[in-house]
């Protein structure tokens, strides 16, 4: 007998497969990573169940397709993730990706406003903010992306209409790219919605404001600019000023300001008076809060 059993062995082929070995990121095209999904700790990634779209794959790639929007404390850009030369459902998808600036980059100055009541466990943390060292611009501007993270997870988990949270990543989110027809669904400003739907979007909008409000949360920075309009329904966007009703001083006020922005903007649009009264809005809510 042989000593040299490979020359025995006849390989089945169903057993066979072709690969590509990559190097790192230096195989990648500009713009383009391998997917950090698996790079990120568990809970840092969206709630279960998933959707089946969000894609796991440890051979996705991350592909820039372009900025989406920039704003006052982030930037927001188009990402896909895709495993090369696969159409299978979860192989592929395309998501926003919101990426929080350092302090000295942010154009948003009222943001002690909404801290308040926040906590910041790492006491080295909490000096080098306070101190504004290099190192604590990097921790607050984390610190505004973990804020964000931690309200869509509880918006999704209390069934609100928000993106679908699908991982974390320092001072990256990427969420669900909520779209209408291949384009980025539009704000409510931009809308102009027929009477029937008009009185529905506002009922969705008092809905998720109750659901708030019970929760002892405040939305802080509500305007039909941070809110799109998908078809027949309505998804609340731009989280990171979330605030605990109770524990930050100004929760109330935050809370009547979101009531006075989009009762006003409802008003404008002709629904009936007795519905965008503000102060009516602000009782109502305020009477399940406590």
């Amino acid at each position: 007998m042989s000593s040299d059993l490979s020359s025995d062995v006849t390989l089945d082929p169903r057993f066979t497969f072709d690969f590509v070995a990559f190097d790192g990121d230096d195989e990648l095209d500009p713009g383009s990573r391998w997917s950090t999904w698996l790079a990120v700790e568990p809970l840092c990634r969206g709630p279960e169940p998933r959707p089946d779209w969000v894609v796991t794959s440890q051979a996705a790639i991350d592909t820039e397709l372009g900025i989406l929007k920039t704003g006052k404390e982030a930037d927001a850009f188009l990402l896909e993730r895709a495993v090369p030369g696969s159409d299978r459902l979860g192989d592929s998808c395309v998501m926003v990706a919101k990426r929080y600036r350092g302090e000295e980059h942010r154009t948003f100055h009222r943001s002690a406003s909404y801290t308040e009541g926040r906590r910041t466990r790492n006491s080295r943390d909490a000096r080098a903010m306070a101190n504004k060292t290099d190192y604590g611009r990097s921790v607050a501007a984390g610190q505004w992306a973990r804020a964000e993270w931690e309200a869509l997870v509880r918006c999704h988990e209390l069934g609100l209409p928000v993106p679908y949270p699908v991982q974390v990543d320092g001072t990256e989110i990427l969420m669900e790219w909520i779209e209408v027809d291949g384009e980025t669904a539009p704000r409510l400003a931009q809308t102009r919605p027929e009477a029937t739907l008009l009185a529905d979007y506002f009922e969705q909008l008092r809905a998720v404001l109750l659901t708030l409000t019970e929760q002892g949360l405040v939305h802080g920075d509500l305007s039909p600019y941070n809110i799109l309009a998908v078809g027949d329904r309505l998804v609340v966007i731009d989280l990171p000023q979330m605030v605990d009703l109770v524990a930050n001083p100004a929760g109330a006020e935050f809370l009547l300001r979101d009531c006075t922005n989009m009762c006003r903007w409802f008003a404008a649009r002709g629904l009936d008076p007795r519905l965008t009264d503000e102060q009516a809005l602000f009782g109502e809510l305020m009477a399940v809060a406590f």
